[in-house]
């Protein structure tokens, strides 16, 4: 009988997991969907006030790391300012969820207003969070040379580099 509790009790574990990544999934599209709308807010809700997001070094608006909050806001306004529209594909996570640590799956893309494709990627989001906060945010690219394009075509159209500090 203590074996049927057992497998029960693990049963339910590994269900309950999979409904917290469900919800993590479904939640993180919403935030996307508002993002892509131009609606950073209930994306950088997430993010823990001495977080730091990392993205590719380069000589790009959006290089180096982006410390705290509002650093994280003044990223996002780069990217929404650049029209580009993101789409969450899988999550997985690993760890208690004090401390989760989530990898994502995120396509993003942008056009010109008339429809020419600017950019097009593919990438891997790492994030940690700590009591439900990110506290990390790295982003892991398949090809890093279209956002050095993207960038010289934004300037080239006049899309202002919102700064990372005022």
């Amino acid at each position: 009988m203590v074996v049927v509790w057992i497998l029960v009790g693990v049963v339910l574990a590994f269900a309950l997991r999979a409904l917290v990544g469900q919800a993590l999934l479904v939640k993180f599209r919403g935030d996307v969907a508002k993002l892509n709308a131009g609606d950073h807010a209930a994306l950088l809700a997430g993010y823990a006030d001495d977080a730091v997001l990392r993205f590719n070094p380069g000589d790009h608006r959006f290089a180096g790391d982006w410390v705290g909050r509002e650093q994280i806001g003044r990223f996002l306004e780069n990217f929404t300012a650049a029209g580009l529209q993101g789409e969450i594909k899988a999550i997985a996570m690993s760890g208690p969820p004090w401390a989760l640590t989530m990898w994502a799956r995120f396509d993003d893309h942008a056009s010109a207003g008339d429809g020419t494709p600017l950019y097009a990627n593919r990438t891997v989001l790492v994030v940690k969070t700590r009591w439900g906060k990110i506290v990390d945010h790295e982003d892991f690219w398949v090809d890093t040379a279209p956002i050095d394009v993207l960038d010289r075509e934004l300037a080239a159209r006049g899309v202002a580099v919102v700064p990372k500090v005022g």
